[in-house]
């Protein structure tokens, strides 16, 4: 795994490039927002660990000019308690987030949770629900066959809707299975990537598929009649 760590915090930056090196994790850190927008657009990461607060572009800029052009998973840092900062990353497209400070074995976990899948590239049988067609050894997603994009986090909360066909999904079912940690009392994660995926599969289909909401349970994927 190579991860792109934008941080304008150097003592830390370094410290945790020495620790995931013991993780068999490289790293390469960038400083500033810039930097870390061209950075993380170059092809060269598997995840970007991005913190809220840089110099000459801060986080959500930077995380809004990735997500124009790639579905490269992100992870936020934000300060303790910043929840407003974690619900608008989740909103832009961020797929995990984290709060400072955090131990780095925590942030290790975090990130084999969000790449486990794309390093899983054996084939696997394509999942259906209408139109929709889902291919998770190719990683792609389809409506009436054309593809459309989805964040990391998206795609795997879709395959996992989709696997529990007529189930209904608990939100700590799936903060489990999508963001690989147990769901934390308050955590609106699970949420706002629902409300995310919701808005693009209604754009796609023109409304006719739809993640119903149970109230007080959880959800589930349902095509329209």
């Amino acid at each position: 795994m190579h991860v792109l760590l934008v941080d304008d915090d150097t003592a830390l930056s370094e410290m945790l490039t020495e620790y995931l090196a013991g993780e068999g994790i490289r790293t390469t850190a960038a400083f500033n927002g810039p930097d870390g927008a061209a950075a993380a657009l170059s092809g060269q990461f598997d995840v970007v660990v991005l913190d809220v607060m840089l110099p000459g572009m801060d986080g959500n800029e930077v995380l809004r000019h990735i997500r124009r052009a790639s579905e490269i998973p992100v992870i936020m840092l934000t300060a303790k308690g910043g929840d407003v900062d974690r619900v608008v990353g989740l909103e832009m497209g961020a797929d995990d987030y984290i709060a400072k400070p955090y131990f780095p074995r925590e942030l290790v976990a975090r990130l084999r949770a969000v790449t486990r899948r794309q390093r899983d590239t054996a084939p696997a049988t394509a999942l259906k629900s209408g139109q929709l067609e889902l291919s998770p050894g190719k990683r792609e997603v389809s409506w009436a066959g054309k593809p459309f994009e989805l964040t990391t986090s998206e795609f795997d909360l879709l395959e996992s809707l989709m696997r529990a066909g007529e189930m209904v999904s608990s939100k700590e079912e799936l903060s489990l299975k999508v963001l690989g940690r147990p769901r934390e009392i308050y955590d609106r994660s699970v949420d706002v990537h629902v409300s995310n995926l919701r808005k693009k599969l209604g754009t796609c289909s023109n409304g006719e598929i739809e993640i119903e909401t149970i109230r007080g349970v959880g959800y589930r994927l349902r095509l329209r009649p």
